[in-house]
């Protein structure tokens, strides 16, 4: 573990600490939504409308991923934090393992129903073909996909978070260009688009294998036996972030049903540019969460209980604070957000901006709640996490999507999931205050 977790923390060293996170996911949601900008652009709405029908089995393979990823990097620092580093290695090395393995199965699996997943996922005839087009390609290299969610947490993990940015910058970089060229100059549509998305995949994985066989100063692979037991605290760890993955594609899901049934499938491609441009807001906040995440499980396992007590004051404060500059932000750069999916004066467009407006409101509240949920994750206190996050990401938004239309409309779909982030940050205020005197990260 680097030294960086060991000093004391001031709001500016823990920031820069936790920059290279927040820059890591801001540049993986703007690759997940490159892809969108140019199939929305080179192929068209309908194409875009195909791709987020898919999208609930994606967020299914990312779900494992951050599942393993979250829950086991909590485990890994702890043990470091305690002094256990040859235990945390094994740890490390059976998570990245049993990461493989699952992607194997899910490949083989999804290969064999892919036709059975796309029309269960409700494509329509017009849709069926770039939907296939598109998960054809993503499912074969699920290994691939989750190896890359492994390594950039375990980057962070392991002190190096600035290695997890310039990957994914790189990764980042490789699949806009090839977007370009698999699309617009070769023409292979919807299957250009998803080699160009598993090529950013490709690039974290084999550098991260490299690195972690190399690197013999914290974390890297060494010999394992099968510890199920430490593979079910891993789970169980990391369940909430596995809940909002999940969550995310049973939500992508309905808006798809409920928008299908109000507008047909123009309105599936509004809800997508929203969804889509939702991915760089919380990225901020996903970073931070990701970023601290290593040092509050290193320090709870050190028993540092007034480094853990100045880094949630300061994270509280941080979080709180900058929410109503991204929800700000999000209102004045809306329309060009939504100018890069489709033309202004589209009805797609139109669709898009007017729900902008009502969806942004839950970007006062998300932070707070993610980063609540992403503290008992560290904490390895995973069924509270879980509790927040399923509440937030699921139990509420579909309360939100099933309810609010009758009263409001149109309008009753974009705030539902502003209604869903309301609730949650009462439930979230809720633990954090039940929990301080167990933890130790408050008076």
């Amino acid at each position: 573990m680097s030294y960086t977790t060991t000093k004391k923390f001031t709001f500016l060293s823990l920031l820069k600490f936790t920059v290279p996170a927040i820059i890591m996911m801001l540049f993986m949601s703007l690759y997940t939504i490159v892809d969108g900008i140019f199939i929305s652009r080179f192929i068209g709405t309908t194409a875009l409308s195909g791709l987020n029908i898919i999208y609930p089995f994606m967020s299914f393979i990312h779900a494992i991923a951050i599942m393993l990823a979250a829950g086991g990097s909590a485990i890994v620092a702890i043990r470091m934090g305690e002094g256990k580093n040859e235990e945390a290695r094994r740890t490390f090395s059976l998570i990245v393992y049993s990461g493989i393995f699952l992607g194997v199965f899910v490949a083989v699996f999804g290969s064999i129903f892919i036709n059975e997943i796309i029309r269960f996922l409700g494509a329509s005839p017009a849709l069926e073909k770039y939907s296939y087009d598109y998960l054809k390609i993503i499912i074969l290299f699920a290994p691939l996909s989750i190896l890359q969610t492994l390594f950039q947490t375990f980057f962070i993990t392991a002190g190096r978070p600035e290695l997890g940015l310039r990957m994914t910058i790189l990764s980042g970089t490789a699949n806009g260009v090839l977007d370009y060229i698999f699309m617009k100059l070769f023409g292979m549509g919807m299957t250009g688009g998803a080699l160009a998305t598993v090529s950013g995949y490709l690039i974290i994985s084999i550098f991260g294998i490299v690195y972690f066989i190399k690197n013999k100063k914290s974390l890297y692979f060494v010999k394992v036996k099968m510890e199920l037991e430490t593979i079910k605290e891993s789970c169980i760890n990391g369940s909430s972030e596995m809940v909002t993955d999940i969550s995310s594609g049973i939500v992508t899901f309905l808006f798809n049903i409920v928008m299908m049934k109000y507008m047909g499938e123009k309105g599936v491609a509004a809800i997508t540019i929203i969804l889509y441009s939702q991915f760089v807001f919380i990225a901020v906040y996903l970073g931070f969460s990701m970023g601290t995440a290593p040092i509050i499980s290193y320090n709870y396992g050190n028993k540092n209980q007034e480094q853990l007590k100045r880094i949630f004051n300061i994270c509280s404060k941080l979080i709180m604070n900058s929410s109503i500059g991204v929800f700000i932000i999000s209102l004045i750069f809306s329309k060009y957000i939504v100018g890069f999916f489709t033309p202004e004066g589209t009805e797609v467009y139109e669709i898009a901006k007017k729900g902008f407006s009502l969806f942004a409101i839950g970007y006062i509240f998300a932070g707070y709640n993610i980063f609540s949920s992403s503290l008992f994750t560290a904490l390895s206190n995973g069924k509270i996490s879980a509790v927040i996050s399923f509440m937030r990401t699921l139990v509420f938004i579909v309360i939100g999507i099933f309810f609010l239309p009758i009263v409001f409309k149109v309008n009753g779909i974009w705030l539902a999931v502003p209604f869903a982030e309301i609730l949650s940050i009462l439930v979230s205020l809720y633990f954090i205050r039940r929990e301080k005197n167990n933890y130790g990260y408050m008076q």
